[in-house]
Formats: C-alpha cells, sequence, structure tokens
C-alpha cells in the first residue's frame, strides 16, 4: 500500500526547500557551512526562580537534517553553534539556544528530515 501521507509530506519539504529559503551560515568553531533556512519564529513562556512567567521569542532556523554537514559528518544543532544571516546590508549573527526547559531544537516533522533550530540574536556586524 502507498503512503499518500508520506509521499505529501516529502512534496512540502521539497517545496519549502525549494520556494521559502535563503542561504545562512552554520557555524560550529572554526568549522562552517552555507545551507538553505526556512525562517521563523517560536514564543516560549520561561518561569524565573521567583515564579514570574515572561515570554521569550527565539528566531527559527528550519533546515533539512541531511544538509548540515561539518568536517564530513552529518551533525545535529548544538548550544553555542552560530548562524549567520544576512539581511538588509548587515549579518545577523544567532547563537543557537533554547529557552527555560525547552531543547535548543526540535525535529519538524515525524522522520526528523527538517530540524527547527531555536536561536537568539548575540550580534551585528556590517555587511560585505
Amino acid at each position: 500500500m502507498t503512503d499518500l501521507l508520506g509521499q505529501g509530506a516529502a512534496w512540502l519539504e521539497g517545496m519549502r526547500h525549494r520556494h521559502m529559503t535563503r542561504p545562512v551560515v552554520y557555524q560550529r568553531g572554526a568549522q562552517s557551512v552555507t545551507i538553505q533556512a526556512t525562517i521563523g519564529r517560536t514564543v516560549f513562556e520561561v518561569a524565573s526562580a521567583q515564579g514570574v512567567v515572561t515570554q521569550v521569542e527565539r528566531r527559527d532556523f528550519l533546515v533539512r537534517a541531511q544538509d548540515l554537514v561539518l568536517g564530513g559528518t552529518i551533525v545535529l544543532p548544538a548550544p553555542g553553534d552560530r548562524i549567520r544571516e544576512t539581511r538588509g546590508g548587515k549579518v545577523h549573527v544567532y547563537e543557537v539556544m533554547g529557552a527555560g526547559n525547552e531543547k535548543h531544537f526540535r525535529p519538524s516533522d515525524p522522520d526528523g528530515l527538517t530540524l527547527r533550530i531555536h536561536t537568539a540574536e548575540v550580534a551585528e556586524e556590517s555587511g560585505i
């Protein structure tokens, strides 16, 4: 029997990657790779030690897991990695991080073909 839902999900993922992405540079230490990413956001609720709940917004980068290759090996996102996105003539630098009890990334589909990486902006540089 044909998996129509799986085929449909694969088709949608192909369309997202083809028509809704822009190039970003993923960095871990001295290693980097240019990959295509769809930009998103996630709002988390984080409770302080005093019980105060605040909302924290993270810029998300949706990438194909197979494209995240550093040193010849497919890797998973790690806290402290950086993503560099050029927009408006400036390079925005984001650090991979979660919020509160939320992890720094999660699969965006049942098979983990696409990863949603949570980040926060840590720097802005002049463009080239």
